[in-house]
């Protein structure tokens, strides 16, 4: 191999390498973003203290809307909206699933606070809504009746 070819190679390589870990980038980015000890805790409390909301106060400012009755707890259509200025990021739990924490949906540069989701849930509970704003926490629930369970 000549020395025009080697330098050929190498770049090549090089190239290669690097688009690789452009790949990768994202995936590094939401491993940073993803929270385990939030999403494994088995109690609400150990849930929300892995999001970092020690303390939660109520709000009218959250509107949560969930069904009455869920006839199927395998599919529970939610929807939260926050009214609290400075809304960073709403947290769906289910208070008596197995791993309690469902969701975290994180916003940046002025995206409408807003979700609409489905959730599965294993029994009747309080379905909680918990909004970061100012770096402060705020809370709403509901409770949803379940037919038969989703969890298994």
């Amino acid at each position: 191999m000549n020395h025009k070819q080697w330098n050929r190679r190498a770049w090549l390589q090089g190239c290669a390498a690097l688009l690789g870990m452009l790949a990768l980038a994202p995936l590094r980015a939401l491993a940073a973003a993803w929270n385990k000890a939030a999403f494994d805790a088995t109690k609400v409390d150990a849930a929300l203290q892995g999001l970092g909301a020690v303390q939660v106060g109520p709000s009218r400012d959250i509107i949560l809307i969930a069904p009455d009755m869920a006839e199927n707890g395998a599919i529970v259509q939610i929807e939260v909206e926050s009214r609290i200025p400075g809304t960073e990021a709403i947290a769906i739990l289910a208070e008596k699933n197995p791993t309690p924490l469902i969701a975290n949906f994180v916003f940046s540069n002025g995206a409408e606070p807003y979700v609409i989701t489905r959730i599965k849930m294993g029994e009747t509970a309080d379905v909680r809504a918990i909004i970061k704003a100012g770096g402060k926490y705020y809370s709403v629930a509901k409770k949803v009746e379940v037919s038969l369970g989703g969890c298994g």
